[in-house]
C-alpha cells in the first residue's frame, strides 16, 4: 500500500502516524508546504526506509514564503522528491499570481538543474499554467496531485506523460470519478492528501488509501490483489526512471 501525498507532519501526533505506517509496510511520501518544515518533517522518517520526505513550498503559501526560496535550494541535493509545489488559481491567492509563478517558475529550473527530481504538483484551478509551466522544463517527473481541470486539461497532461495521484475524497466526487475514469491506468498511483483530505468530515490518515484501492479495484474490474499489484507496479516504474 501506498500514500504519494500525505503532510506527516501536521497530523495532531505525527510520530504515532509514522510508527503505524511502518507497521503496515506503507509506502509514504511525505510532502512538506514550506522548506523551513523540510528538517522536521525529514526526521520523523528517520529510520523509515518506505517513507521519503518531500521539500516544498505550497503555492498557497508562495506569497509569505518565497524567501525560502534560497533555502530550498540548498537543500535540494539531499531529497529526488519535491512537493508540495505549483500553482493556485482560487479567488483567495489569484491576486498572488505573479509571487506564485515567480515560485513555482524557480523550483522547476532548480530541481532540473539538480539533476531532475519527482514532482508532487498542486494544480488547483490552475490546470492549464501548471502544464506550460512544466512544458518549458522537461528534466522532471511530474505527479498530479488531486487534478482537478478539464477533460481537455487530462488529456493535454497525460501527452506529457503525468502521473496522477488520487485518493478517496477525489474519487468520491463525480468530477473526480470521472476524471480518473480516463486517466491510463499506467499513470495511477494513489494519495490521501490527510490531514486536509477527509472523507465525511473525518481526517485521512496513510493507511485509509484503502479506500482508493477498493474504488478503482471496482473502476478497473479487477479485484482488490491485482488492483493493489497494479499500483506497486506503477509506483516502482515512477521511483526506476532516470530523470
Amino acid at each position: 500500500m501506498m500514500d504519494m501525498h500525505c503532510h506527516l507532519d501536521l497530523y495532531p501526533n505525527p510520530y504515532a502516524v509514522v510508527k503505524q505506517c511502518q507497521n503496515e509496510d506503507i509506502y509514504v511520501l511525505s510532502v512538506t508546504t514550506t522548506p523551513k518544515a523540510w528538517h522536521g518533517t525529514n526526521l520523523l522518517a528517520k529510520n523509515c526506509p518506505r517513507i521519503r520526505t518531500a521539500l516544498g513550498l505550497h503555492p498557497q503559501l508562495a506569497h509569505e514564503r518565497w524567501l525560502e526560496l534560497e533555502l530550498f535550494d540548498d537543500l535540494l541535493g539531499q531529497t529526488r522528491y519535491v512537493g508540495e509545489i505549483g500553482l493556485d488559481g482560487g479567488k483567495e491567492f489569484k491576486r498572488y499570481w505573479d509571487i506564485q509563478l515567480k515560485v513555482f517558475r524557480h523550483i522547476l529550473r532548480s530541481s532540473a538543474k539538480s539533476g531532475g527530481k519527482i514532482l508532487s504538483i498542486h494544480s488547483r484551478m490552475s490546470s492549464n499554467a501548471v502544464l506550460d509551466e512544466l512544458s518549458q522544463v522537461n528534466d522532471n517527473l511530474p505527479i498530479l496531485h488531486w487534478f482537478s481541470g478539464t477533460k481537455q486539461q487530462l488529456k493535454r497532461a497525460i501527452e506529457m506523460g503525468c502521473y496522477f495521484s488520487v485518493g478517496p475524497a477525489m474519487l468520491s466526487s463525480k468530477k473526480g470519478y470521472e476524471l480518473v475514469q480516463v486517466m491510463p491506468i499506467e499513470k495511477i498511483l494513489i494519495e490521501t492528501d490527510g490531514p486536509f483530505g477527509n472523507i465525511k468530515a473525518q481526517a485521512l490518515f496513510p493507511w485509509d488509501a484503502n479506500i482508493a484501492i477498493a474504488i478503482l479495484a471496482d473502476m478497473w474490474r479487477m479485484n482488490i490483489s491485482e488492483a493493489e499489484n497494479m499500483l506497486r507496479q506503477n509506483l516502482f516504474s515512477l521511483v526506476s526512471k532516470h530523470i
